[in-house]
């Protein structure tokens, strides 16, 4: 009986990795209708280099690469969580008004390169370099060269 157990235990625990962490090339109207509008009306004209989706066993989010080295990642509703444009500018529009008036006040010769939602703290990555963390009310916890 003892036997029987420990085989099912090794059966459902390598099921579980199999299942983990699985990546899925798909097409653009696969993604959620929020993360196909925001493609439509931020990124009109880019060229897709691939769109996959990746799943797990408790979680699943999108990434979309350009050719143009831009990237964008999506949760499972198609929220953004993170807008990656290193050669030009995260949209202005994508990024909340407090966090654009922090960063044209403060660094008016800078561009927001990269912006990224964790829970409910923001990070921009500036084109000096410069990282910000900014807490849920758009005030800045953290600032890293």
């Amino acid at each position: 009986m003892k036997k029987l157990i420990l085989l099912l235990v090794c059966f459902f625990s390598v099921q579980t990795m199999l299942w983990a962490d699985n990546d899925k090339p798909i097409q653009i109207g696969q993604l959620p209708t929020k993360a196909q509008t925001l493609i439509t009306t931020y990124f009109k004209g880019h060229k897709v280099a691939l769109a996959k989706m990746e799943s797990g066993v408790f979680y699943k989010n999108y990434d979309v690469i350009f050719t143009n080295g831009e990237k964008l990642e999506f949760d499972r509703s198609g929220d953004w969580t993170e807008v990656k444009c290193p050669k030009s500018e995260v949209p202005a529009a994508i990024i909340p008004k407090a966090i654009r008036s922090y960063v044209k006040e403060n660094y008016p010769n800078e561009k927001i390169l990269q912006i990224e939602r964790k829970g409910k703290e923001y990070e921009i990555k500036l084109s000096n370099h410069w990282e910000i963390t900014f807490d849920s009310k758009y005030r800045v916890i953290d600032i890293d060269d």
